[in-house]
């Protein structure tokens, strides 16, 4: 639709706008992993993961918003009785650049003496999920590990941070689909894309 004219050509919504852009951004994106292998990397990890809590009675910490997509296709794979709950702390909001942590949410359950998972989208720098170990711990968990779809694999990694539970390992590109998104968008695809150019 039309609402206004700009120098005697038509101006688009900026919503309309913004939605064909997106769709520039994925119809010229390089897949990755496609739906079938992103499947087997969650089976993977649901193998993984029941091998070490079956037994464990764990808390399930989802991390909003990337890592409620991944834990979602996870906790389809679980057999065994878990507690969930979630955190919200990023350093993105819907930006392409990551800045200070904000911690939007805390988990509501008690931490203290339970075995906690944290599962979120991707390990890229860290400073999310380094911070989240750190804030989390101080809670004295009986132990406390990370899951994530993906790992983006470069040396710009924040001391410290990683993950025991990795699915898939990733390029140095900017990434979308899988609870990852672009300026905030595409975080529903089933398969991993990378921004041309980017």
């Amino acid at each position: 639709m039309i609402t206004s004219r700009e120098g005697g050509r038509p101006v688009k919504p900026a919503v309309e706008a913004a939605s064909e852009d997106m769709r520039a951004v994925l119809d010229t994106a390089d897949c990755l992993y496609d739906e079938a292998q992103v499947r087997a990397a969650y089976d993977a990890l649901g193998q993984q993961i029941s091998a070490v809590y079956a037994a464990l009675d764990p808390l399930v910490l989802l991390v909003m918003t990337g890592g409620f997509v991944a834990g979602a296709e996870v906790l389809r794979r679980l057999r065994f009785p878990l507690q969930l709950d979630y955190l919200h702390a990023t350093r993105y909001r819907d930006r392409t650049q990551g800045a200070d942590v904000v911690w939007k949410h805390r988990p509501e359950k008690a931490l203290r003496g339970r075995h906690v998972l944290v599962i979120d989208d991707i390990l890229d720098e860290g400073g999310t999920l380094a911070d989240v170990r750190r804030s989390l711990a101080h809670e004295q968990p009986a132990s406390l590990r990370i899951a994530v779809l993906a790992d983006k694999q470069h040396d710009r990694r924040v001391a410290g941070a990683h993950a025991e539970f990795v699915g898939l390992k990733l390029p140095d590109r900017y990434v979308f689909g899988c609870g990852m998104d672009y300026k905030g968008y595409w975080r529903q695809l089933p398969a991993i894309y990378a921004v041309k150019g980017l």
